[in-house]
């Protein structure tokens, strides 16, 4: 039998600062929503999307990026379920991350993207593998 895919990537702006935070066996993880803008024939609509980040990428987003600054994230979805509190079952479909890119500059910095002399926060998409930069 085949495996079923589950891949997503998402180009879009935070809608606010994420919060990182610490789990009980010490893992870091970032939960934070992407706004992405969709325009159709004069038409401008938003989507919001909810993200979640764990370990170093988690870590690096939240020293780097700060509300409305662009990002990629490539991933999977994942649906979480729970009991509310009136007993009906809810639901709610999230993005987990495992690669990102910051498209726009550090927290603070107006001059450009964050510079090639610090670190990778994540695992960027795909480089260019062409010699004249096209990646086909």
């Amino acid at each position: 039998m085949a495996n079923d895919i589950n891949t997503v990537t998402i180009i879009g702006r935070l809608t606010a600062d994420a919060e990182l935070r610490t789990t009980t066996n010490g893992s870091e993880v970032c939960n934070f929503s992407i706004a992405v803008n969709r325009k159709y024939k004069d038409v401008e609509s938003v989507s919001f999307f909810s993200c979640v980040l764990w370990g170093k990428p988690a870590v690096a987003l939240v020293q780097y990026l700060t509300k409305g600054k662009r990002i990629g994230v490539m991933g999977r979805l994942e649906q979480s379920r729970w009991q509310g509190q009136d007993g009906k079952t809810q639901s709610r479909v999230s993005i987990v991350g495992n690669q990102v890119q910051f498209l726009d500059s550090k927290k603070g910095d107006t001059n450009g993207p964050v510079p090639d002399d610090d670190p990778e926060p994540a695992g960027p998409f795909p480089e260019a593998s062409g010699d004249d930069g096209i990646p086909f």
